[in-house]
């Protein structure tokens, strides 16, 4: 593997941690639960910034051919389903018990080739894939905090996964590169849920959210928006510079220190709204004492 091979893999783990860990803080700790508007967000800063990258000349986006951008929406449709299932399901679930039930999509597309396309599969990826059926089928009865929202949500989530990446080497289409793919999925994207944030309530619910006007909010989701677009870009990287078993292997390597990092940042969460508490319920039975002097 080349240095600017290893440089990019590092890249993509440390923008696959921070945007994992900062969409769970907006989403679980801020407790941001308008996926509409959330997803709407990200997308949009997504599509601005690899639209700027375009204009720059940094990166070559295809915008001539029309009939493969109408082949490619199906496909923008299940990213859509992507997106807002994966925000509703880490809205409520730990990181570790998303990022399962996320990969647990290549069950369904090595299942897919196995019995439709009947394409020759290694006996080791039939292995893995059984493995990643088995721990996602016993998470929700070792689970302490089993949510069936959350669960029901993270399902959709790999359908959706497992059906645009079978949709994608299925197409092949010849006139679109990865970048154009992404994107045209930013564009259906920021149309889509634009026009979907009135019918579910999300456009006037978020006026009751009590950190709209905090800046720990502005800057969580300005940062959540950077990282979707980098880690985006850097997975393109990634695909176009190593083979596909070793960039399978660095998002592999990319997923246990979001795991052990979210584990301390909720720890360290949890402490840290059990020592307000206490401070406050101190403060409460100091005044009592005071107010109950002689």
């Amino acid at each position: 593997m080349s240095s600017r091979g290893s440089l990019i893999g590092l890249t993509f783990c440390t923008c696959y941690l921070a945007s994992y860990l900062m969409n769970k803080y907006v989403l679980s700790v801020l407790k941001f639960t308008y996926p509409t508007l959330f997803q709407g967000w990200q997308t949009f800063i997504g599509g601005l910034l690899l639209h700027v990258s375009w204009k720059l000349g940094w990166v070559e986006i295809n915008s001539s051919l029309r009939s493969d951008v109408l082949t490619w929406l199906p496909a923008s449709i299940l990213f859509v389903g992507i997106i807002y299932a994966g925000s509703r399901a880490l809205s409520r679930l730990a990181v570790p018990v998303f990022l399962i039930l996320h990969n647990a999509a290549e069950v369904i597309i090595c299942g897919y080739q196995k019995c439709f396309w009947k394409e020759k599969t290694s006996p080791a990826k039939i292995c893995s894939a059984l493995f990643l059926l088995a721990a996602a089928g016993c998470l929700p009865f070792n689970d302490s905090q089993f949510d069936p929202d959350g669960y029901f949500w993270a399902v959709i989530h790999l359908l959706c996964v497992g059906a645009y990446k079978i949709l994608r080497k299925f197409q092949k289409p010849s006139a679109l590169s990865d970048i154009d793919q992404q994107y045209l999925n930013y564009i259906f994207s920021v149309v889509f849920l634009a026009f979907a944030a009135h019918p579910t309530g999300d456009l006037f619910s978020v006026l009751d959210f009590p950190f709209l006007y905090f800046y720990r909010f502005h800057g969580s989701c300005c940062a959540s928006g950077f990282l979707g677009f980098f880690l985006m870009f850097t997975t393109v990287k990634l695909k176009s510079l190593l083979a596909p078993g070793q960039c399978a292997a660095w998002i592999f390597f990319a997923q246990p220190p979001a795991w052990w990092t979210w584990r301390g940042l909720a720890c360290f969460l949890r402490a840290e709204r059990f020592l307000i508490k206490m401070g406050r319920k101190r403060r409460l039975t100091v005044y009592q004492l005071e107010i109950t002097e002689p």
